[in-house]
């Protein structure tokens, strides 16, 4: 990935929703089937990639199992119609995770979380870094373009 050289933020239209999902395994012997459906979601994001039409504005990867994807959404609307999607990926892979974790099956784990974040409420800032996070679902523009303080450009 090409560095942006300098000080730049991001800017996106709009409301939007930033979702953080990631997993764990705690038990080696639910190691494969977790891994498995954990493959599973880079097949999800290439789904989700391939048509703008679902929402999803932009996601990253970080790490491995253990690791975090963060994704940033439409809305809260456009990704709970993903999940809940019969005909899509997600669904299928929801409810053979749930089968595997329930009970005295806890191996595994995994966790979400959702935030609203209304046009204006958010702000950012990458150093010498590839186009990344907000700058990817929304633009990048330059700090001097944006405001100099997070502060400002939180419109505090």
């Amino acid at each position: 990935m090409a560095l942006q050289p300098g000080r730049w933020t991001a800017e996106l239209d709009g409301d939007f929703v930033v979702f953080l999902i990631g997993a764990a395994v705690h038990d080696p012997s639910a190691h494969p089937d977790a891994v498995r459906l954990l493959q599973a979601m880079r097949e999800m994001l290439v789904e989700l990639a391939s048509d703008p039409s679902h929402g999803l504005l932009s996601f990253q990867v970080y790490g491995d199992v253990g690791g975090v994807i963060v994704q940033y959404w439409r809305s809260f609307d456009a990704l709970e119609a993903y999940a809940r999607n019969p005909s899509a990926k997600h669904a299928p892979v929801w409810r053979e995770w749930n089968r595997l974790a329930e009970g005295d099956r806890a191996g595994a784990g995994i966790w979400h979380e959702t935030f609203k974040v209304s046009a204006g409420d958010y702000e950012s800032v990458y150093q010498n870094m590839p186009v990344m996070g907000l700058q990817r679902a929304g633009r990048p523009l330059t700090v001097t373009e944006a405001r100099d303080s997070a502060r400002t450009r939180l419109g505090s």
